[in-house]
């Protein structure tokens, strides 16, 4: 059998699932059930997860990246969602640095617009009090020709600063895994759960179809948590009325050059007051999102609008209209689905529903609902500690750490920030991804900073079943680089092919279905502006 957590491996243990005893099995490869099974693993349950597509492919890596405390949970008197959203924030940028970072935003006040200086430096002095330090400050005019060249001048009464983070959220997903792997967890992907197994009235496992090979079998359980984002409702008992709202967020993505922004800024779209931001991220710079009722099947995943993409464009428009950025310099667009508690007919505003979360239980079941990125461990101790009472076991959040620290060490070729980038990113793996850059070199892939020994990293040892898995989420070469980097296929594919075991005729199968799948999904649609 294989050591490497790859498609051998996978093929190796999947006849064992049946025959193992799980204490726990989580269905869902998002963060949220990533969450759930590295906690689980810690505490030394016998543990498994179930993905029916790959790792973070739903919401997890196409959400807005960041990492932050939410102001507007507290406009809205979320307290509790602010509280912990801002102390997971803090706690995150202590445990992951290289992976989830500091980013400074900020927030332009214009004559008659809200809100203004006063109110949201307000916000500014409880978001500070909650996480208890002090980031905010208040910009002149005359200060920001050199913190914002190129922003609106006309009106311009200053720009409140503050501070949250971002991260790259699928390598937030992946190290996550890797943490709960690293306790002796099990972790699968292209395995769909068809239904759950019960005793009686008592869930007691799960029968699940290798998407892969087409086989089917029956892995039973102590306890199951669901934690599948806007699919929730599929394994519940049927007969129920829905809970949640799937609300779209899309995103459009430049090359840093064409408008070059060192801050986030955040700021309130003129045509429907709703917040929007222009941030850069991993060399690029991003603007999003919308938030829009989806009413597309979710299991075909989702595109940006006409509409959406126009929005966006007069969002960008409104702080930097000099850039005249157009449909033409979108290098590429994603959009993900919140998994938002509230019925799919609500009448409210999307951007009016709450982010809380729920638990749904039923015997040997919990069920999580709703949540944010942000706040992943909270909600699967909470979670977990809904398990662990149908076991008769008490459980407790005892602050340990999710991510294990990384000893940095010098790599050839590499600054202190580019080691510091890849700890983050890959975390206990760090020793074995240097030895691979020390045989392949440091050299990257394009204008990108992702290095081509992290591509044949990928390849061998983290569970890469598509090409959409390698150039979209365990890597964002899809995204940061154009045509979804059809330029340097040839390349990958020599690099990477022999290390994916594939023969020439798949190669060929799979490089077709990623770029009909990146021209659905990531390329621009249609435009007015």
């Amino acid at each position: 059998m294989s050591n490497d957590w790859n498609a051998q491996w996978r093929e190796a243990v999947l006849p064992q699932l049946a025959r193992e005893t799980w204490d726990l099995i989580v269905i869902g490869g998002g963060i949220s059930g990533a969450g759930i099974l590295r906690e689980a693993a810690r505490r030394g349950w016998r543990c498994l997860l179930l993905e029916q597509r790959d790792f973070a492919w739903g919401t997890s890596s196409r959400s807005s990246k960041m990492v932050h405390g939410g102001l507007r949970y507290i406009a809205k008197g979320q307290w509790r969602l602010a509280r912990d959203s801002v102390r997971e924030r803090q706690r995150l940028m202590g445990e992951a640095p290289g992976l989830v970072d500091p980013m400074s935003f900020l927030m332009p006040h214009y004559r008659g617009g809200f809100p203004g200086p006063r109110v949201f430096g307000g916000l500014l002095r409880l978001y500070d009090a909650l996480a208890g330090c002090r980031s905010r400050q208040f910009h002149k005019p005359a200060q920001l020709r050199y913190l914002a060249p190129g922003l609106k001048e006309p009106g311009l009464l200053g720009a409140s600063q503050f501070r949250d983070a971002l991260t790259d959220d699928a390598r937030l997903v992946m190290r996550v895994l890797a943490e709960a792997r690293a306790d002796g967890a099990w972790v699968l992907n292209g395995l769909r759960v068809r239904q759950v197994l019960r005793d009686g009235e008592r869930v007691c496992g799960v029968e699940v179809e290798d998407t892969e090979g087409g086989a089917v079998m029956q892995v039973r359980c102590a306890v199951l948590a669901v934690a599948t984002g806007a699919w929730a409702e599929r394994l519940q008992p049927g007969g129920g009325q829905r809970q949640l709202r799937p609300l779209r967020g899309s995103h459009l993505l430049l090359p840093g050059w064409r408008l070059p922004v060192a801050h986030a800024f955040s700021f309130m779209h003129r045509r429907d007051g709703r917040p929007v931001f222009v941030f850069p991220w991993e060399g690029a710079t991003v603007v999003g999102t919308t938030d829009l009722d989806h009413r597309e099947d979710l299991d075909l995943g989702a595109s940006i609008t006409c509409e959406e993409l126009d929005y966006l464009l007069e969002a960008c428009a409104q702080p930097f209209p000099q850039a005249q950025v157009t449909a033409a310099d979108v290098l590429c667009t994603w959009s993900g689905v919140r998994p938002v508690v509230g019925a799919a007919d609500s009448q409210a505003k999307p951007s009016n529903e709450t982010r809380e979360h729920v638990l749904w239980q039923e015997p040997g079941c919990v069920t999580l609902a709703g949540g944010k990125l942000t706040t992943f461990r909270p909600q699967a101790i909470e979670v977990l500690r809904a398990c662990a009472g149908m076991l008769g076991k008490p459980l407790e959040d005892d602050g340990a750490p999710v991510f294990q620290a990384v000893p940095l060490q010098a790599i050839p070729g590499l600054s202190d920030a580019g080691v510091r980038r890849l700890a983050g990113r890959h975390g206990r793996d760090l020793p074995r991804l240097a030895s691979l850059i020390r045989t392949l070199g440091s050299d990257c892939v394009g204008a990108s900073d992702t290095l081509w020994a992290e591509l044949a990293f990928a390849a061998e040892t983290e569970m890469v079943l598509h090409l959409d898995d390698l150039l979209l989420r365990r890597t964002r070469l899809g995204l940061l680089l154009a045509e979804g980097a059809a330029h340097y296929l040839a390349d990958i594919r020599r690099l990477c092919q022999p290390r994916l075991g594939w023969d020439d005729a798949r190669w060929e199968q799979e490089q077709q279905r990623y770029l009909q799948l990146w021209q659905r999904h990531h390329s621009v649609p249609c435009a007015s502006i």
